[in-house]
């Protein structure tokens, strides 16, 4: 698991929506939330993009990353202002009509004095700054993801100091309930390459988890969504409890993990974007609740908003992709065994089916299923242009069986049977002679999923 940023700036961003992309099959609502998260303008990365208006970066930064709704870190020990911070921010969001995602970091030694060391001086200090906390919580909806690392990374504490911290979490949901009713806690439940489902679930229990609303996992990590999934209902399972439910952040997971390396591993991408439109019954929601850009420790110190970060895991998100549809089936891969320290137990990642490139003299297309499980599956399509340079392009092609488009990015796709268009999406309508264009889709099928045929690039034939 990854060591959590310190933060205290808001993160979040305005909706621009600048690369395009539309949805098709949208799946009803899953979970105990509706409504879209909040996007404050003066996150981390808007500063930035304010400041950088000419930056080559910028453009796509702001696309991916700044258009994006991300959680408001509390992890600045000051208890005279922490209420009035939590009010401004809640009160804020409530304007919006949207709901405000909170993350309080503060419980004593949190991350066992790693990268992002700190926190209260003592339990009893802790205990009075999380009632002030919840004093400005208001009485509308608002999300709570409770103390990143406080249950999954107990290493560095005694049986003791654990059941200490155990009763001022499940302090800290009571005072939270009791001022808003409306509330919705989660607790961490590390990721799905860390602690064993039984593990996790009996430290959840420990902590008063059947008094909040369930859990979140993959908090500043980038395990596959599916794993994620697959590893929140075993954990429900375990609890014994199906009234609660799972939040995943998926803010960097577009790409999956490289190995075990939990500290700004290269070549991660963003994942998809926040949403409570998930539909997956035991999942509220999708967050981006580590913002994307913004350092574990390794490229700079944590939390410091990083550029070339922001921009190389911009270039290898998956891109806008609202209200995903994930199968309920099983993941590709199974639960791990647990680990003794965040995020060094590799996880399986899946693997790529081989390219199926349809040369024409005009144009190829390379399609590749990146990953794929029961009834459903994610596959990247790279087009290049052989010809005349191109200003706006629509690719056709036609599935072999009844796969179905259910979501995308970087393209505009319309599905009619098993017949496929796709428009450009705007930032990438150009192609040059010899260069490139790619953009992603999640389908679901049935039986096999074989490769779609019939590529033609603005009516040119790339097979």
């Amino acid at each position: 698991m990854s060591r959590r940023s310190v933060i205290s700036a808001a993160l979040a961003a305005l909706a621009v929506g600048l690369m395009g992309w539309i949805m098709i099959g949208v799946p009803a609502n899953a979970g105990t939330l509706t409504g879209t998260f909040y996007a404050d303008p003066n996150s981390s990365v808007k500063r930035w993009l304010a400041a950088n208006p000419n930056d080559s970066r910028a453009s796509l930064i702001a696309a991916r990353i700044g258009s994006q709704p991300q959680g408001r870190w509390f992890s600045n020990y000051s208890p005279s202002t922490v209420q009035a911070d939590v009010t401004a921010y809640v009160n804020a969001a409530n304007s919006a009509n949207q709901i405000p995602l909170l993350i309080p970091y503060m419980i004593p030694n949190r991350d066992c004095g790693g990268a992002s060391a700190g926190g209260a001086p003592t339990y009893e200090a802790y205990n009075s700054w999380a009632r002030s906390f919840a004093a400005g919580l208001g009485n509308r909806t608002v999300v709570v993801l409770l103390e990143p690392d406080s249950l999954a990374l107990q290493t560095c504490l005694s049986p003791s100091e654990r059941a200490t911290r155990n009763a001022s979490l499940s302090s800290a949901i009571t005072a939270m309930k009791s001022v808003n009713p409306n509330v919705k806690v989660y607790l961490d439940a590390g990721h799905s390459a860390w602690n064993s489902a039984a593990d996790t679930a009996n430290r959840l229990r420990d902590a008063g988890v059947a008094n909040s609303a369930g859990f979140y996992t993959n908090l500043s990590n980038y395990r596959w969504t599916a794993d994620e999934i697959n590893f929140g209902r075993n954990v429900v399972n375990a609890l014994g409890n199906t009234n609660l439910h799972q939040v995943i952040d998926t803010s960097r997971n577009g790409r999956g993990p490289l190995g075990s390396e939990w500290c700004d591993p290269a070549g991660r991408g963003t994942g998809l974007n926040p949403t409570t439109n998930t539909g997956e019954a035991t999942v509220d929601a999708f967050v981006w609740a580590k913002p994307p850009g913004e350092a574990d420790g390794c490229r700079a110190s944590a939390g410091q908003f990083v550029p070339d970060l922001a921009y190389e895991l911009a270039q290898n998100g998956i891109g806008p992709t609202s209200s995903p549809t994930v199968s309920p089936t099983a993941s590709r891969s199974p639960t791990p065994s647990p680990s003794i320290s965040p995020s060094r137990s590799p996880s399986a990642s899946p693997t790529p089916s081989p390219s199926v490139s349809n040369p024409g003299g005009g144009c190829s297309v390379a399609y590749r299923i990146d990953s794929q499980w029961p009834q459903g599956f994610t596959a990247t399509v790279t087009i290049t242009n052989r010809g005349p340079a191109i200003n706006g392009w629509t690719l056709n092609f036609t599935f072999p069986g009844n796969q179905s488009i259910t979501n995308s990015w970087n393209v505009r796709p319309t599905q009619s049977g098993n017949q496929v268009t796709a428009l450009d999406g705007g930032w990438n309508a150009s192609i040059p002679t010899n260069g490139t264009a790619g953009f992603g889709f999640q389908a679901t099928y049935s039986g096999t999923n074989a490769p779609p045929t019939g590529f033609r690039l603005n009516g040119v034939a790339c097979s």
